[in-house]
């Protein structure tokens, strides 16, 4: 007997700016049974990625053609109508993170991908970060034993401003905390669940800034607190996660290695592509001292292995618009806490 050949799906990517041609596009092309067939890139000389991948100018032109998936990688006020067109067309659709611009719109997809049966999902490939794995390994071994007080930090230093950038223009969905507020957000509503309040403290640091820089957010659950960090005035950083539980604490400093790989045109499909200098893994001290813990690799494409499962029918989305739905929810209630200066409990959920 002849076995069948192996199902591809076609891929097309719309926008190709910093998140496509980083983020997206070398992820997409390592994961086999995915085929990057076409990116709709609206302006500019084309600069494809390999000679199989066609340019198109418009979502309209992309529609056109045999295409399964649409990941979409453009500025945050057009993922929903792009989003929307694409579901409409037929395609399943992956949107990079934030989701939308608001829950209303989030909540407007979610139902129209469950009307016409089409897997949606939003990019939250910080899942899939090293350190992050290994910190759910240490929490399901009960390693920390019971938390009392997580703290995320997303810090840089870029004080300069970047007048071109969409990201610092005052527009919907725009600035730090809709940036990278919804993957740290994301990996805790993970790790703890919905919390039963949220207080922000969402703020411009940087002189002349025209979105918001930095952010304080802070999860609060009946026997912990979730602290979510970021600033762009951090010479020295600080931890990427502080963990401390009745039976120990877990630190650990620096930045998952795959994004600078990525960066300097390496590729998920290279050997040890995101390899981590045992120097920068963390450290677990308990009672009987510090032991340092070696980072579990990771990769970006097994967000899209995913994606590629679920829409085959094979298994179910790791990141399910029920999730996505709650860090819109925590991303808006941000706001309107930081807002109002007040703690605010957190929304029930509707979905």
């Amino acid at each position: 007997m002849i076995a069948a050949a192996p199902v591809v799906l076609n891929v097309g990517l719309v926008g190709y700016g910093f998140a496509g041609k980083v983020f997206h596009a070398p992820v997409i092309r390592a994961v086999e049974g995915l085929r990057l067939t076409t990116i709709v890139q609206r302006h500019g000389t084309p600069d494809p990625p390999h000679a199989n991948v066609d340019f198109v100018r418009s979502v309209a032109e992309l529609l056109t053609r045999d295409i399964d998936l649409v990941v979409i990688a453009t500025p945050n006020p057009s993922h929903h109508p792009i989003a929307n067109q694409c579901l409409l067309a037929g395609r399943h659709v992956v949107i990079d993170k934030p989701f939308t611009t608001t829950v209303a719109e989030a909540e407007e997809l979610v139902r129209l991908a469950d009307e016409r049966q089409r897997a949606l999902s939003a990019y939250q490939n910080r899942r899939y970060v090293g350190d992050f794995v290994t910190l759910r390994r240490l929490l399901s071994d009960g390693a920390l034993g019971r938390v009392t007080m997580f703290e995320s930090h997303f810090d840089r230093f870029r004080p300069e401003l970047r007048p071109g950038a969409w990201r610092e223009q005052p527009q919907p969905g725009s600035g730090v905390w809709f940036d990278l507020g919804a993957h740290l957000l994301d990996q805790a509503l993970v790790l703890f669940g919905v919390p039963q309040a949220i207080s922000a403290d969402i703020r411009v640091e940087r002189a002349g800034a025209a979105a918001d820089d930095a952010f304080d957010v802070t999860l609060h659950y009946p026997h912990m607190r979730a602290l979510l960090r970021a600033t762009m005035l951090a010479v020295s950083p600080g931890p990427t996660f502080a963990v401390h539980g009745t039976k120990g604490s877990f630190i650990k400093h620096g930045v998952d290695p795959q994004e600078e790989a990525l960066k300097s045109g390496h590729t998920p499909d290279e050997s040890h592509w995101d390899a981590e200098p045992a120097e920068m893994y963390g450290t677990l001290t308990t009672p009987e001292g510090t032991r340092t813990v070696p980072t579990i690799p990771s990769s970006f494409t097994r967000y899209y292995e995913n994606i590629r499962d679920a829409i085959l029918g094979k298994a179910q989305l790791t990141v399910p618009p029920e999730q996505v739905l709650d860090v819109m929810r925590g991303l808006e209630l941000a706001v309107a806490s930081s807002r109002q200066r007040r703690v605010l409990p957190w929304a029930p959920s509707t979905s």
